[in-house]
C-alpha cells in the first residue's frame, strides 16, 4: 500500500510540475552561495529557488560538462558551452553543507505574472539543450544570468540603490578583493587578464559577483516596494579561498628565483664572465609566457585577455633569442634586443604608475632581477 501511495505521489508531482502554470502560492527566491576553498569556487555562486506546494527546485547557470568533445581546447579558446543547472533544493543544500559553504536566501516580492514569467523562461531555456550559452566571466556568468532573468520577468522595473558599503572599483580590484594577493590564483589572473579589466565598473556591472547580487537586491525596490520580502541564512559559514603555505607562495618562490638571478649576476660581474645557461633559460621562459599571452589576446574569444601589457616583460620574441643567449658571442642585434627589454620594463613601470594596467605585486622581485640582469648583459656584451 505504501509503495502504491508513493508511486501515485510521484506521478502527481511529475504531472503537476510539467504543467505550464504554477500555483499562486509559488515562492521565488535568490540563493547566494559563499566562496569555497578552490579558485573556481572563490567568487561564490548564485541560483534561483522556485518553491511550490509540490516541488522545490533550484535553477542556476555556469555549469559545464567535462565529457564534451574538445572540452579543454574550447575552454582555452573561450568557445565552451556552459549550461543551466536544475537541482532539488535539499540535494543542493546538502551538497554545499558538505563543502562548508554558506547559503543566503532572499525571497522576492514578485507578482503572480512575474513568477510565471520566471518559471516559464527557466523551464523553456533548460529544455533547449540545457540552456547552453557562451560564458563570459564579467558579463554572462552565474550571477549576471540570475540578475537578467529577474529583470526580464519584471520588465526592467527594478530600481537599484547603492549598498551602504559600495565603492567605485575596477573589475580587477573586484576580483582581487575575493583572493589573497599572495596566491598563485591571484598571480595567474593578473598575468592572464589585460588592461581591459582595469576600467571602473558601473554599479550594475558590480553584480557579476554573486555577493553583490545579494547586496544590491537587499536595497532594490520594484514598483516602490522592497524587492526582497524576507532574507534568511540557510547555512552559516565563513569559508574563504585558501591562501596556501607561505613557503610555496608566489612572493616566496619568485623572490628566491630573483635572489638566485641577482646572485649569479653579481658573481658574473665579479669574475668577468657570463652564465649563458641562465640567459638562455630566462629567454625561454619569457618567450613561452609571451606566446601564451599573445594567444589569449588574439587567438581566443575571451574578452578579458585583450590589451595585456604583461607582454612588456614576457615578449614572444624572447623564444627566438634562446640560441643567441647561449652563444659565447651573440649577434649584435641580440644586444639591441636586450636594450628593447630594458625599455619595455621602463614602459611597464609607466603603465603601472599611470593606471593603464595593474600588474601582480608578487612579480616585483622578478622584474627587478630581470632589470639588473639586462643592465649587466648590456655592459658585459659591449666589451
Amino acid at each position: 500500500m505504501k509503495l502504491l501511495l508513493r508511486f501515485l505521489f510521484l506521478i502527481c508531482v511529475t504531472v503537476a510540475f510539467s504543467q505550464k502554470n504554477i500555483p499562486n502560492n509559488t515562492q521565488i527566491s535568490v540563493l547566494t552561495i559563499g566562496p569555497g576553498n578552490n579558485l573556481n569556487d572563490a567568487f561564490g555562486h548564485s541560483g534561483i529557488r522556485l518553491k511550490t506546494s509540490y516541488s522545490d527546485i533550484v535553477y542556476d547557470f555556469g555549469r559545464y560538462n567535462f565529457e564534451d568533445p574538445n572540452f579543454y581546447l574550447n575552454f582555452a579558446r573561450g568557445k565552451l558551452n556552459y549550461l543551466q543547472g536544475k537541482a532539488n533544493y535539499n540535494n543542493l543544500v546538502n551538497f554545499y553543507k558538505q563543502q562548508n559553504r554558506s547559503i543566503k536566501e532572499q525571497i522576492l516580492n514578485l507578482s503572480a505574472e512575474e513568477k510565471q514569467s520566471v518559471y516559464t523562461f527557466l523551464e523553456t531555456n533548460y529544455a533547449k539543450n540545457q540552456g547552453a550559452y557562451l560564458y563570459d566571466f564579467f558579463y554572462d556568468n552565474c550571477a549576471t544570468k540570475i540578475r537578467d532573468v529577474i529583470e526580464n520577468a519584471t520588465n526592467g522595473n527594478i530600481d537599484y540603490q547603492l549598498p551602504g558599503n559600495y565603492e567605485d572599483k575596477t573589475f580587477r580590484t573586484l576580483i582581487q578583493d575575493e583572493l589573497h594577493p599572495n596566491t598563485w590564483g591571484s598571480l595567474g589572473i593578473d598575468i592572464a587578464l589585460g588592461a581591459i579589466i582595469d576600467r571602473t565598473a558601473t554599479p550594475r556591472e558590480h553584480m557579476f559577483l554573486p555577493k553583490n547580487i545579494h547586496s544590491f537586491y537587499s536595497k532594490a525596490t520594484i514598483n516602490n516596494i522592497q524587492l526582497v520580502s524576507n532574507s534568511k541564512i540557510i547555512i552559516n559559514s565563513d569559508t574563504k579561498f585558501k591562501n596556501g603555505t607561505f613557503l610555496l607562495s608566489p612572493i616566496f618562490v619568485l623572490s628566491l628565483i630573483a635572489i638566485l638571478i641577482i646572485y649569479i649576476t653579481f658573481n658574473d660581474h665579479k669574475k668577468q664572465r657570463r652564465t649563458k645557461g641562465l640567459d638562455a633559460f630566462i629567454q625561454l621562459i619569457l618567450g613561452v609566457i609571451g606566446i601564451l599571452l599573445t594567444l589569449l589576446w588574439f587567438g581566443t574569444d575571451h574578452t578579458a585577455t585583450g590589451y595585456n601589457y604583461n607582454l612588456l616583460w614576457a615578449f614572444p620574441l624572447s623564444l627566438v633569442m634562446v640560441i643567441q643567449a647561449y652563444k659565447a658571442k651573440p649577434k649584435k642585434w641580440f644586444i639591441g634586443y636586450i636594450k628593447f627589454c630594458v625599455l619595455m620594463l621602463c614602459l611597464l613601470t609607466v603603465h603601472w604608475i599611470s593606471g593603464v594596467q595593474q600588474f601582480a605585486p608578487t612579480l616585483i622581485p622578478l622584474l627587478i632581477a630581470l632589470f639588473i640582469r639586462y643592465i649587466f648583459l648590456l655592459k658585459f656584451l659591449k666589451k
